[in-house]
């Protein structure tokens, strides 16, 4: 391992790769060390349903993915590997007379943007996903332009390139401490030596906050386990990502002929816990077979779970620290970090590169939460938002 780096990034899932490879791309800083503390596909980055949308409710998630959605069509040309791109849309519905409002205000500044998607009234939902039970169905969205990928793939790719630029990838190395010193951050400590580095990315998705602990930074956010499965494999048949907004269900083929997918389930205990239940196993059934009744013998061959990281406005928290120079955050995603990757990694390590935030970032600063978001260790943040879940 490296004694000296220009960057050190804790956390190698997509986000950490994804900056680190464009630190040493776009901006020739190659002399950067990425830890992690188990293996790689680890995290949450190895644990999602691989859906990546545009679909968003505001103009800035809208554009950001937009763009995103580009870089991960063109990944597999750009890093030399088989993402498994499927490009068949996101079908949402909607069940309530509130969420169809919204669904309509959402799809008028979609097409605003540029984006194709279209209301789907419940009499034609049938004409994109001819298995579907549209009773209770009170409107529809889609855009064919949305896709699901494979995201193992999109993580190895980014470690692959990086390395071949010479970033330094250290998995199973779990860091212990950072030391600050007058100016700022001075060194990292791991369990297998240190690294003295001005700059340290804090990447680790829903353990981010142990991180921050490190140098004094209270995050207000926190880890909510999410559940999802796959079943056997069938012929293909399902185009788009199937998300059912009343309850949190989605669900998708990947391209191996799973039904992958999953649903909100707020009864899950508090922490870091990743193990599986039952519960998650019979919301699931019920309401992908009310949804699909064609699916009512469909075997599940796979059950797992990883976090989320819940922020407490439902909006990431990314850039430096004023307060604790050389410090940087990518954290607090709500679930979407893997489709956001692709740019965030891009605009994330302009800002580290040439120290300024871009101007897409700059409502994601931590600063937003006020004096509150830097505490002394032992205090508690005091969080004043409604969290909200959004489906992935």
């Amino acid at each position: 391992m490296r004694s000296s780096a220009d960057v050190v990034i804790i956390g190698a899932g997509i986000m950490g790769l994804s900056v680190a490879y464009n630190l040493a791309k776009r901006h020739g800083l190659t002399n950067v060390s990425v830890l992690d503390a188990t293996y790689l596909c680890g995290g949450a980055s190895g644990r999602n349903g691989g859906g990546v949308r545009a679909q968003w409710s505001d103009e800035s998630n809208i554009r950001l993915m937009q763009r995103s959605l580009a870089l991960f069509r063109e990944f597999a040309r750009e890093h030399r590997i088989n993402t498994w791109f499927r490009q068949g849309g996101y079908l949402f519905l909607t069940r309530a007379p509130e969420q169809a409002a919204a669904l309509r205000e959402s799809v008028a500044l979609q097409q605003r943007c540029g984006l194709a998607s279209e209301l789907v009234e419940p009499g034609e939902l049938r004409r994109i996903v001819p298995e579907l039970d549209p009773a209770g169905v009170l409107l529809g969205s889609y855009n064919p332009d949305d896709a699901v990928v494979f995201p193992w793939p999109f993580v190895w790719g980014y470690a692959q390139g990086a390395s071949e630029l010479g970033v330094e990838i250290v998995p199973f190395t779990r860091v212990t401490s950072i030391e600050r010193g007058p100016n700022g951050i001075e060194r990292v400590v791991s369990e297998r030596g240190s690294i003295a580095t001005k700059i340290v990315l804090n990447a680790c998705g829903a353990f981010s906050p142990h991180v921050a602990d490190m140098v004094g930074v209270k995050l207000p956010t926190r880890p909510h386990r999410h559940e999802i499965c796959a079943s056997e494999a069938l012929k293909p048949w399902l185009l788009p990502l199937v998300a059912d907004l009343s309850n949190g269900l989605y669900f998708s083929q990947s391209m191996r002929g799973e039904i992958v997918g999953g649903i909100s389930n707020e009864r899950v205990p508090a922490g870091e816990s990743q193990e599986s239940s039952a519960r998650f196993l019979a919301l699931y059934a019920r309401a992908v077979v009310k949804l699909i009744p064609r699916l009512s013998a469909l075997k599940v061959v796979r059950q797992w779970a990883g976090l989320y990281d819940l922020s407490p406005d439902a909006t990431p928290i990314v850039g430096a620290v004023d307060e604790v120079p050389g410090f940087y955050l990518a954290s607090g995603f709500m679930g979407h970090g893997f489709m956001m990757a692709p740019i965030i990694g891009q605009l994330l390590a302009k800002a580290i590169a040439e120290r300024t935030l871009p101007p897409e970032l700059d409502g994601y600063r931590l600063s937003r939460f006020g004096a509150g978001a830097i505490l002394a260790p032992g205090d508690k943040t005091n969080v004043g938002h409604r969290e909200r879940m959004i489906i992935g």
